[in-house]
């Protein structure tokens, strides 16, 4: 069997994901056959002996994805200090083991959100250099000009530095509000709202209903379902 690099190794066990993998190797709590691992080295998990601050990596779980509809004002992470309802409270608690959000959405958005043991799925859809399209419908507050709208598609300047090109897309207007179809391939925090503000065009409501070949449909608010492998695999690719 070829050998393996350990970050890809453990994350792959649904333990971690591959950047806290390389978190944990660099501070010297990852050993390799008795000694400590360094960032970079491979090894074969069938033969060689790979420890978590001196713990065994779990086996190798069956990797499970979920999609979530999130409503309005839930969090989008595994717990919270303040003791509201996040996304995993919505799952059943037999299936939440080894279970964390694929990024995330404001808790004043509401959509599709995914919901993954698998480490490497999780690295290729919140790495930038994958570049995994995610699509909204976004209300905001009036009407935008012509001007504005080639300006948010060529890109807007964020924290000194420009947005990706996007897909701004005018679904309906009415008298005080206009829905717009927005689909990036960054996800800056809070990027649509913020622009939004910038134009002078506050959002009043914000829906993610697809990301990458994962769309919404017509699951409910609060509702998920478990994608089958042949929906999620080709986001590996």
């Amino acid at each position: 069997m070829p050998l393996i690099r350990l970050q890809k190794i453990i994350s792959e066990s649904g333990l971690l994901s591959r950047r806290k993998a390389d978190f944990l190797i660099k501070q010297g709590r990852v050993s390799l056959n008795g000694r400590k691992a360094i960032i970079g080295e491979k090894a074969d998990p069938n033969s060689d002996l790979i420890l978590i601050d001196g713990k065994d990596l779990p086996k190798k779980l069956n990797h499970k994805v979920f999609l979530l509809n999130k409503p309005h004002g839930i969090i989008s992470t595994c717990q919270d200090n303040h003791g509201r309802k996040t996304i995993l409270n919505l799952i059943p608690s037999n299936l939440r083991r080894g279970i964390h959000p694929v990024g995330r959405l404001d808790s004043d958005s509401r959509g599709a959100i995914l919901l993954t043991n698998n480490g490497e799925l999780t690295l290729r859809l919140t790495h930038p250099k994958y570049s995994h399209t995610k699509t909204y419908l976004v209300w905001v507050r009036g009407q935008l000009s012509h001007v504005k709208l080639r300006d948010w598609r060529k890109g807007i300047l964020l924290d000194g530095k420009m947005t990706m090109p996007a897909t701004v897309e005018v679904m309906k207007i009415t008298n005080q509000k206009t829905l717009l179809k927005v689909i990036l391939k960054e996800g800056r925090n809070r990027q649509i709202r913020r622009i939004a503000t910038l134009l002078g065009h506050p959002v009043e409501d914000l829906q993610r209903i697809g990301i990458a070949n994962i769309k919404l449909n017509d699951l409910k608010e609060g509702d998920w379902r478990e994608l089958s492998k042949k929906e999620w695999i080709s986001l590996l690719d």
